[in-house]
């Protein structure tokens, strides 16, 4: 019960972490909202056989992105649990808070690029399909990435049982 409550009380420490996810949400509004606005304005097109030979580079750097965003995020949280404190005197909260930001900011980072992929394509010529695709894939990282309490606890977990070793 005490433990339910505790975690309770720990999610306000996620409040940082989602702000960064609303951030780059609204970045990609933005990316679409800008395109639409300024539409042509905007674009410097590029011969189509040099748009489309980038088109696919791109498309295959967003499908590497996402296992590679997952292979990075698991090492990441496995070595927030096992680094050891720099101090005894921290609290292993602060601790995790700061290292699972760091996480969550890596992770959001990485699936924004595939969004300004879409960006990219559109200002060389590209349609708005284009722009749709990239978007919603970032989208979805953004969704697959986004921070978790689970997680957060875990981290809090290893380090609290570090310190009574």
């Amino acid at each position: 019960m005490g433990d339910q409550v505790e975690h309770e009380s720990l999610k306000s420490d996620l409040i940082l972490p989602w702000a960064i996810v609303g951030i780059m949400l609204a970045t990609l509004a933005a990316y679409l909202v800008a395109c639409h606005t300024l539409g042509e304005q905007l674009q410097q097109p590029l011969p189509e056989d040099r748009r489309v030979m980038l088109r696919t580079i791109f498309y295959v750097i967003a499908i590497a992105t996402f296992p590679l965003t997952n292979l990075i995020r698991h090492i990441q949280l496995r070595l927030n649990q096992t680094m050891p404190m720099s101090s005894a005197k921290q609290e292993a909260a602060s601790v995790a808070k700061s290292r699972y930001l760091v996480t969550v900011i890596v992770s959001m980072a990485l699936v924004e690029v595939v969004g300004a992929f879409g960006l990219v394509m559109f200002m060389l010529g590209d349609g708005f399909n284009t722009l749709y695709i990239f978007t919603g894939l970032s989208a979805l990282g953004l969704f697959l990435y986004r921070p978790k309490a689970d997680e957060y606890f875990e981290i809090i977990d290893a380090i609290s049982a570090q310190n009574h070793e």
